[in-house]
């Protein structure tokens, strides 16, 4: 076994080394996933650590066997704890790769920045977000993965089988050079249990949605999207967030984006949280201002705020159904109210049943699993009950599409509209980002700065807030509200503090604000202003994902249970110009629930790059607006036309209006 220390660039060039590396001590001061449940069978298990094996040599086995199954019955899977480089992981410069093609840099950089302990959940379970949400299943996976990354050439792709790396295939130049696919099940087998079956067998995993495709730039992304959400929900209900309550839940799975959100808005916020390891990271990040962890002292300290019109964010570490439960007790009113605890995953710890401790939580999960099934059910009738009154009472409660309506309904809550079909709730696509963000081809457009240099970061921001406002003078009134938020959270970007891990923006932006902000890019890193540019967006976007229960949750013609969106996107990207695409089975909503898309491209500085981004940030928007129209979404038929008018070569199938009166007639 190894003892002898191997620098970084050599350590990725030996993929799985031949000499097996020292066992590495299991480390109680991180985060770690809970313990999955046992489900697989004897024979099962067998082959669970055969398939571990495989990535082996033989001369290896007699050591790893016993290894490998000791993981498995303690952890519920095979990590291959041992093969965790001794090196930091983090987003390095991208000169610091040692890679034949800058496109293969860039994809190892981002694959860092999911991994780094500032951006993951469960790092050394390579989980990135969402309680599964994995970039790889095991480290011989990375390993291997980072080997073949550093090895390609431009005219190789490599291909991704949900975490595996199934080997470099030739290609040409234009084509992606990572194509990544994760959970794409047979669709009778995207059950939950299916997910924990397979996934312990090692053939497939959750790659949520940029977890899995290398695109998470820690919390920022989901930061403006609860900004931009909670803006306009205060705006939907006629109050301004000063002075007024935002009650939510989780700072783990969704990276304590609420809080910080909350205060970029302006309102204060009550966020709820179980876990006392990522309550304290997030304080020491500065994503909460207080942490509370009395029920009496959260009630004082809500009403000094309402008060003093304060703008803070408090967590209480505790169960959300508790504060729920106590405010209503106290009439203290919720403005607005939503969760985002990843109920996507409610039996594998996204979601904590009230009155079990943390720690109790997740010894029954994982050895009395039917039980705690039950538990979070009854916590999850519980929650909705607790809800219902303080909605009764005027508050503002909105799905934040983590799965609580669609668990709760299931779990027997009194959560169903009187038709007894659609919930008593909104999504908050429903009725925010659906018709007021999407139908117009708004979505969370991101970059990072490869060079890791902050003063790139901050010439990107000063050129794309010059971009959006020359746009914002000929923007139609129907957008400009978008514009204006946007325009407001670049310009704050910098004293928001906002980046953990990569030098990484997001913003909000349609077809011609993504084009023309990328194009600026391109030609300034040829000027040599700044460096090499990866672009990308959240796969929760106008046209890359589908899910009747949160994206496409605002499509009423009985298509939102499609997923055709979703494929055509990622294969349209694929021949327009990404540098790599990706197609997950679950994200956000849940195993089974949903199917996301996103690409990654490189901004070279090059012509070709110049060519490239131009057809597919076009594509990329529009493919979603086009669909939104046929559903006869009236700001997706305003936003396709518009398109229409300034691309000669796009011509959509608009569609037909039928008066309601007609219908008497039958």
């Amino acid at each position: 076994m190894r003892t002898t220390t191997v620098s970084f660039k050599d350590q990725i060039l030996e993929g799985i080394p031949n000499i097996l590396p020292q066992p590495k001590a299991y480390d109680y001061s991180i985060n770690h996933a809970p313990k999955r449940k046992a489900i697989l069978s004897s024979d099962e298990e067998k082959l669970a650590l055969r398939n571990a094996l495989r990535y082996f040599d033989k001369k290896d086995h007699v050591v790893l066997m016993p290894e490998f199954k000791n993981e498995l019955d303690t952890y519920g899977r095979i990590y291959m704890y041992r093969l965790r480089p001794d090196y930091k992981i983090y987003a390095r410069p991208i000169s610091e790769y040692p890679a034949k093609s800058k496109q293969a840099a860039a994809i190892m950089l981002m694959i860092e920045n999911n991994l780094d302990y500032a951006v993951a959940q469960h790092p050394h379970e390579l989980i990135t977000y969402g309680g599964n949400g994995g970039v790889f299943s095991n480290w011989a996976q990375y390993r291997l993965t980072m080997k073949y990354l550093a090895e390609m050439n431009n005219e190789q792709t490599l291909v991704m089988y949900s975490g595996h790396p199934m080997g470099l295939f030739p290609s040409h130049k234009e084509a992606p050079r990572v194509v990544v696919t994760n959970g794409m099940m047979i669709p009778n087998y995207s059950k939950p249990d299916d997910w924990e079956k397979f996934n312990a067998l090692g053939v497939t995993q959750y790659g949520q949605m940029t977890a899995g495709s290398y695109m998470y730039i820690g919390p920022q992304g989901i930061v403006h999207g609860t900004t931009i959400t909670v803006l306009n929900a205060f705006r939907k209900i006629g109050k301004s967030p000063k002075g007024n309550l935002f009650v939510t839940s989780g700072l783990g799975g969704m990276s304590g984006a609420q809080p910080k959100a909350g205060n970029i808005a302006g309102c204060i916020t009550v966020c709820a949280e179980v876990n006392p390891k990522i309550t304290q990271l997030r304080l020491d990040q500065g994503w909460i201002d207080e942490k509370i962890t009395d029920l009496n002292a959260l009630v004082a300290r809500v009403e000094k705020a309402k008060t003093n019109k304060e703008t803070t964010s408090l967590a209480y570490l505790g169960n959300i159904v508790d504060v729920w439960e106590k405010f209503d007790e106290v009439n203290i009113h919720i403005d607005l109210g939503s969760d985002q605890t990843s109920l996507h995953n409610p039996w594998a710890g996204g979601y904590y049943p009230v009155g079990l401790s943390f720690e109790a939580a997740n010894k029954m999960m994982a050895n009395k699993p039917e039980e705690f099934k039950s538990k979070v059910k009854e916590s999850l009738r519980k929650h909705a009950e607790a809800v219902n009154k303080h909605t009764a009472k005027g508050t503002y409660f909105f799905d934040y599409g983590n799965a609580f309506l669609l668990e709760a309904s299931r779990a027997g809550a009194d959560i169903m509209a009187d038709n007894g079909i659609d919930f008593k709730y909104s999504s908050y696509v429903q009725d925010i980002m659906g018709p007021m963000c999407f139908d117009y081809g708004f979505g969370p457009f991101r970059w990072v700065c490869a060079s890791g240099k902050p003063e790139d970061l901050a010439k990107t921001d000063e050129i794309a807030c010059e971009i959006l406002e020359e746009i914002i003078k000929h923007s139609p009134i129907e957008t400009q509200q978008q514009m204006a938020d946007n325009i407001q959270w670049i310009k704050g970007a910098q004293d928001n503090k906002l980046v953990v891990g990569s030098q990484a923006r997001i913003l909000y932006a349609d077809a011609e604000g993504r084009m023309k902000i990328a194009d600026a890019f391109n030609k300034a890193i040829a000027e040599g202003d700044i460096d090499t540019i990866i672009l990308g967006r959240d796969h929760h976007d106008v046209s890359g994902t589908d899910s009747p229960y949160r994206e496409t949750s605002n499509i009423y013609d009985g298509s939102r249970f499609t997923a055709d969106m979703a494929i055509q996107n990622v294969i349209g990207d694929s021949f327009r110009g990404a540098t790599w695409v990706s197609i997950h089975n679950g994200g956000g909503v849940g195993w089974g629930e949903v199917i996301n898309g996103g690409f990654g491209m490189v901004l070279d500085g090059s012509k070709e790059a110049s060519t490239r981004l131009k057809q597919m940030l076009f594509w990329d928007v529009n493919n979603g607006v086009s669909r939104r129209s046929w559903a006869r979404n009236e700001g997706a038929i305003f936003a396709i036309k518009r398109a229409m008018e300034s691309e000669p070569n796009l011509r959509v199938t608009l569609p037909n209006q039928v008066d309601d009166d007609l219908f008497e007639t039958i």
